[in-house]
């Protein structure tokens, strides 16, 4: 299969056919003029050196690399293969707390950075640092939501974290159980690979602990580790909303949240997986270390891989071409002189 990268640009071929009819325009307004002089044949005479069949063959050999020069600028493809490649990971699926209070700062300051910028940040470093591994993004407030299966595809993995934003998520609440249950599920069915849940969280407000350490303790049982990732301070900041911050509309006092750091070291312990806090500057790199524990395998991924570019073949033809043009003078080939070609040798 022939096809190009930037097929557009073969619209450029139309260059040459129009090239073509200037060249023959200007020769036919040459004659037109050179016959105000005289005889044809007669003012031949007064040229004897000038060649009637170099200036078109030096046309058509610039055409030709024109030609050839713009659909090197298309980018030939010589067509596309199956191509199989076999790589070595593990599978993890981050869960992304999307609730009000990830809007909070993730300091004990309410002027610090935002809870969830904070969780954007790690995580994005954390699949920078993915190799061969797969990856899945689920996102969960009220109800969990996945945002993108388990893939290897990472450019759409970070695509989809950027774009997480707990104000346009319309049902609240902390659904750590239904966030893990959704995960469990999601990885593939091959035992051989090495599984685990990222959760990271605030811990607060939970719609049920109970649910939620079963949930941990399940996966475990399933050979799913469950890690932790607190964010926030252990003291309590405001939620901004609309400017201003959140108001209990019961109290009429403003809402505070905290970082349960208790709650979430608890998670991660029935999942068998660790807690670290983001603010830790070696969260990451614990993070890291635990998910290199866990059994990488071997599992082969299909991708559609281009044939080799095929431009520098029209390009060096280009090339030759141009050569030749530069040594096709417009004289006559002097010893070419004693043959006749186009008539007869006169008696």
């Amino acid at each position: 299969m022939f096809s190009f990268a930037y097929p557009s640009y073969l619209l450029l071929l139309l260059l040459v056919p129009v090239f073509g009819l200037l060249y023959v325009w200007a020769r036919y307004i040459r004659n037109k003029h050179l016959k105000r002089f005289g005889k044809k044949n007669i003012i031949s005479s007064l040229m004897p050196d000038v060649s009637p069949y170099k200036p078109p063959v030096k046309l058509t050999l610039e055409l030709a690399a024109l030609a050839l020069i713009i659909l090197c600028f298309a980018r030939p493809w010589g067509g596309i293969k199956d191509q199989k490649t076999e790589k070595e990971g593990i599978e993890v699926v981050i869960a992304v707390d999307a609730s009000n209070s990830m809007l909070a700062s993730a300091t004990a300051s309410n002027d610090g950075p935002e809870r969830m910028r904070t969780a954007k940040l790690m995580l994005e470093k954390l699949i920078n640092r993915f190799d061969n591994d797969r990856v899945g993004l689920i996102v969960y407030a009220g109800s969990a939501y996945t945002l993108i299966p388990v893939t290897n595809d990472y450019v759409s993995a970070k695509m989809f974290l950027s774009s997480i934003d707990p104000s346009q998520i319309t049902e609240q609440g902390t659904n750590i159980t239904e966030a893990i249950e959704m995960a469990a599920s999601s990885f593939s069915e091959d035992k051989n690979i090495g599984k685990a849940v990222v959760l990271i969280t605030d811990a607060e407000e939970l719609d049920d602990k109970e649910s939620v350490m079963e949930a941990a303790k399940n996966a475990a049982k399933g050979g799913i580790q469950v890690d932790v990732i607190g964010v926030g301070a252990p003291v309590g900041v405001t939620i901004p909303q609309g400017g201003t911050v959140m108001i209990d509309p019961e109290t009429g006092e403003p809402v505070h949240t905290a970082l349960n750091e208790d709650l979430a070291a608890e998670i991660a312990k029935e999942g068998k997986g660790i807690y670290v806090n983001a603010a830790n500057k070696d969260a990451l790199n614990e993070l890291d270390k635990q998910l290199d524990t866990l059994k990488k395998a071997k599992f082969e991924s299909s991708t559609y891989a281009l044939h080799d570019e095929l431009f520098p073949i029209f390009a060096w033809l280009a090339l030759a071409l141009l050569c030749i043009d530069i040594f096709v003078l417009d004289s006559k080939i002097s010893w070419l002189d004693k043959f006749t070609f186009f008539k007869k040798e006169e008696k």
